[in-house]
């Protein structure tokens, strides 16, 4: 049976408050770089995650680029990073010449395999001078990126006890996580630096955008500093350091602030669509779900399930205009990233990637067009 409505993967909902501050932006003529949305906006997302300071930057790409370079990441070092995560973890490194050091994923949660990140420090690191050395080629390993992947998090009460017995900075990759709770501490607050994105398909958009947040008055500061440039004087084009033009525009910060006003409801909204795709697709043929440990309130972000016939469901589904997605492709499938060091044991990630597919999860998503996809799912493999 066709489905004759297209129904989107996850597309922005703007719902509220977004047109009135666009147009007062544009009444007004402030629409660049500097204006009181900017800061507004940068007050809400660190005031809901938890921190004390934002800073916003043009995507979360930027806000990660930034964050390593002020966590002291230099070149040829390299940066601990899931295998398993979206390519803008990897590029933010690439960035500055350093090279990702990928870890394989948990097979239940899907995050990086804490017993393999536990192992490979204990067993295949060294410090030496206050750094930490990656035996083999001596190369210092200058920060770790843990992602909360799709929302989720590991145990990171294990995780922050393995990482403190090591010279290794932490930048939190909570691009996919605002509003995701570890017993009851926001995701972004694990770190001295995290971000969080606001491209078109997160939980709350500003079209393109992203915020760090911190609680180091002297990190968010340079922080600010970087993204505007590194201008050091009011008066003139005088610059003290090699800086970015990464600052968010007040047009775009408008449309957060707007955003943030519905983030409560959207969180709500994505929840209720979590928990009827797992009454309703609960055991429907041999689909699986991602774990989620006691402990971890996710945001819902993106609804992604497991199963062995993925090829022939994500047929389905498209052909039925019901816009589904693999999972990314693991960063060592890459031909950028195909010759990083791949700490793994039996390539969870290669796995998860062939059996996993992200189902329709707008936050703007009907009861009908919800029931129509679980119908289409039943019909193709159940």
């Amino acid at each position: 049976m066709s489905n004759d409505k297209f129904i989107p993967l996850s597309v922005p909902n703007i719902a509220g408050n977004e047109w009135k501050y666009v147009k007062d932006c544009l009444d007004t003529g402030w629409i660049s770089s500097v204006g009181s949305y900017v800061t507004q906006f940068e007050e809400m997302v660190a005031g809901f995650a938890g921190a004390k300071y934002g800073v916003a930057a043009v995507n979360g790409t930027a806000a990660l680029h930034i964050s390593l370079l002020l966590s002291g990441v230099k070149e040829n070092d390299y940066v601990m990073l899931p295998n398993l995560t979206f390519v803008a973890s990897a590029n933010s490194i690439k960035y500055l010449g350093a090279d990702p050091l990928l870890i394989d994923a948990d097979p239940d949660l899907w995050q990086m395999d804490l017993d393999l990140l536990e192992e490979f420090l204990e067993n295949e690191t060294d410090e030496k001078n206050g750094d930490l050395i990656y035996i083999k080629d001596g190369r210092r390993i200058g920060a770790i990126m843990p992602v909360h992947i799709l929302g989720n998090m590991c145990d990171m009460d294990r995780f922050l006890s393995i990482v403190k017995k090591y010279p290794l900075p932490i930048v939190e990759d909570s691009t996919e996580a605002l509003g995701t709770t570890y017993k009851g501490k926001s995701a972004g607050t694990f770190s001295p630096l995290a971000c969080f994105s606001f491209n078109g398909n997160k939980i709350i958009s500003t079209g393109g955008g992203g915020v760090i947040v911190t609680d180091d008055e002297a990190l968010a500061k340079h922080a600010k500093h970087l993204t505007t440039t590194a201008k050091a004087s009011p008066d003139e084009y005088y610059h003290d350091e090699v800086g970015y033009n990464y600052r968010l525009v007040n047009v775009l910060a408008a449309i957060g602030v707007g955003q943030m006003e519905l983030l409560p409801s959207f969180i709500k909204r994505k929840k209720e669509c979590v928990a009827f795709y797992k009454k309703e697709l609960t055991g429907v043929a041999d689909i699986r779900f991602q774990k989620e440990l006691p402990g971890v309130e996710t945001n819902g972000w993106l609804f992604t399930i497991q199963t062995d016939k993925q090829k022939e469901l994500l047929d389905h589904l498209n052909r039925n205009k019901i816009l589904s997605r693999r999972f990314w492709m693991p960063m060592n499938k890459l031909p950028m990233y195909k010759d990083c060091v791949y700490i793994q044991q039996n390539d969870h990630s290669d796995y998860i990637y062939n059996t996993c597919l992200s189902i329709p999860s707008s936050t703007s998503i009907t009861n009908e067009e919800l029931a129509i996809v679980v119908k289409e799912i039943k019909e193709a493999i159940g």
